[in-house]
């Protein structure tokens, strides 16, 4: 009895030590955010903006078509003239109306000397800014710094009281699954407390070159714009910024700048009012599968080179058209929007190492970061015509399904081709062709096919052909208005 007593209290302990990672990992969540939360609620803030709006008078603006001779029509006449003379005259005859109108959002406090951190939209074009504290006392804000770019500014309040203040944490650190808390003023309604998960890292939801957003399943909704998201060491890891929601409200998919993003661009406009970016002169674009697989590259990763600015850092460093960078400063670039974000960390003026893949080969290069300048963050877009030019002689390609032509002036005027540009215009592209599912369209210039020169129909005709026979993708360089770009042609293998 002994015996079996002693084997079942061994089989117990051997249990227990198997068991217990397993009941280290499957962690249970925490039993409460109070403690939590009223620590960090003072030093998140309300902020109420102001600005004047501007709009013509309905009354004056709209005629009632009463018939001729109605008593309707002299008092209407009366009432109108009535409020001509009460309301300022815009153009012409008809009055502007001028009022104040208010939007809310949320800050955090940084700085007990006052710096109050927000996003760049809850105060843009406000005349006046409000920061409420936690305790309802109202005060006046002044503008440090902001940034479209991250939608990010700096706020300073003068206070006859020590200010609480947040710290930030490491962003990079936080895992898919970690408990996350939010704060902010949804809906006006004042300081209020979420709590959730960070649901995904490294979303791009197209509203800037620098996405590189946290998502959340916590409640955010309107208000809650420029508030912080903590870790459960009360650190802010990011700045609630935006929503994916239909119907306005919170459907569990908000987004937060990374403060490991936000806290450098914070620094800046603290200290100077302005940021500064690096800038390596260089158009890129994400390498999709079938650019992968035309390029022998197995998986897609890294930033397709495009375009170079002539004279800039990348021409410098001899950085081809073509090129895929697969690291920066010895960081892997995975995804092509890693790449900006990098470049515009990096300090003026220093020489960073760069892994790029050219036809197939590893390459080590060297770049020296330059500042990027206004100029070169704005870009214009501008839509093509369709419509092919009239009595244009053209030539078909079989393999793609286009029709094109060689260059001329008449084509560079109408389809604002660069006078660099060289190669086949494509004229006509109808919607079923392979080429304008891949994406190709009417007026882009085809300079390169598998790379390789091309400089009329035929020989676009004979790689084209050649590929498509061997069942394998081909990948075509066009320049559209100026704008370079790779794009894959993906055929269809024969059976």
């Amino acid at each position: 009895m002994r015996k079996v007593l002693r084997h079942s209290f061994l089989l117990v302990l051997f249990l227990a030590a198997l068991l217990s990672p397993l009941a280290a990992q499957a962690r249970s969540g925490p039993e409460g955010f109070a403690d939590l939360a009223e620590k960090l609620l003072p030093a998140v803030v309300n902020i109420s903006t102001t600005q004047t709006i501007t709009q013509k008078d309905p009354f004056q603006a709209f005629e009632f078509p009463f018939p001729e001779g109605s008593p309707f029509e002299d008092f209407f006449r009366d009432f109108k003239e009535h409020r001509g003379r009460l309301l300022p005259q815009g153009e012409g005859d008809i009055p502007l109306r001028k009022h104040k109108t208010n939007a809310l959002g949320s800050g955090f406090i940084i700085d007990p000397a006052g710096y109050i951190v927000t996003n760049q939209h809850v105060i843009q074009d406000a005349e006046e800014i409000t920061v409420i504290l936690q305790d309802n006392t109202n005060l006046p804000a002044t503008v440090v710094g902001s940034d479209k770019k991250t939608d990010l500014a700096v706020l300073k309040v003068e206070s006859k009281k020590t200010l609480p203040a947040l710290t930030f944490g490491d962003s990079d650190k936080a895992r898919v699954g970690d408990w996350i808390l939010a704060i902010g003023n949804p809906f006006g309604l004042g300081g209020t407390v979420t709590a959730g998960i960070l649901s995904a890292r490294a979303r791009d939801i197209n509203s800037g070159p620098y996405d590189d957003y946290l998502q959340t399943d916590a409640p955010i909704n309107r208000g809650n714009s420029g508030g912080p998201m903590f870790n459960m060491n009360g650190e802010v890891i990011g700045v609630n910024t935006a929503i994916y929601s239909p119907s306005g409200g919170s459907i569990g998919i908000g987004f937060a700048i990374p403060a490991s993003m936000a806290k450098n661009v914070i620094d800046q406009l603290k200290a100077t009012g302005a940021t500064k970016r690096g800038w390596i002169g260089v158009r890129i674009q994400s390498v999709t599968p079938e650019i992968a697989e035309s390029l022998g590259l197995g998986a897609p990763r890294g930033a397709l080179v495009s375009g170079i600015t002539q004279d800039g850092p990348a021409a410098k460093a001899n950085i081809a058209i073509g090129d895929i960078i697969v690291t920066y400063d010895g960081k892997p670039v995975s995804e092509m929007h890693r790449l900006p974000r990098y470049v515009a960390d990096t300090e003026i003026g220093r020489a960073v190492p760069l892994g790029v893949i050219r036809k197939g080969k590893e390459v080590a290069l060297t770049i020296t970061i330059a500042k990027l300048n206004a100029e070169d963050e704005e870009k214009e877009e501008t839509l093509l015509s369709n419509a092919p030019p009239p009595s244009q002689q053209a030539d078909r390609v079989e393999a793609l399904g286009i029709e094109v032509t060689p260059m001329t002036e008449a084509l560079r005027r109408k389809f604002k081709i660069s006078k660099e540009a060289g190669g086949v215009v494509i004229i006509r592209a109808p919607a079923s062709s392979l080429a304008a599912e891949s994406g190709l369209q009417i007026g882009d210039v085809i300079s390169e096919a598998g790379q390789k020169d091309v400089k009329t129909a035929k020989e676009l005709s004979a790689i084209t052909q050649e590929a498509k026979e061997a069942g394998k993708p081909i990948l075509l360089l066009v320049d559209r208005q100026g704008e370079m770009r790779f794009i894959a042609i993906k055929f269809e293998k024969k059976k």
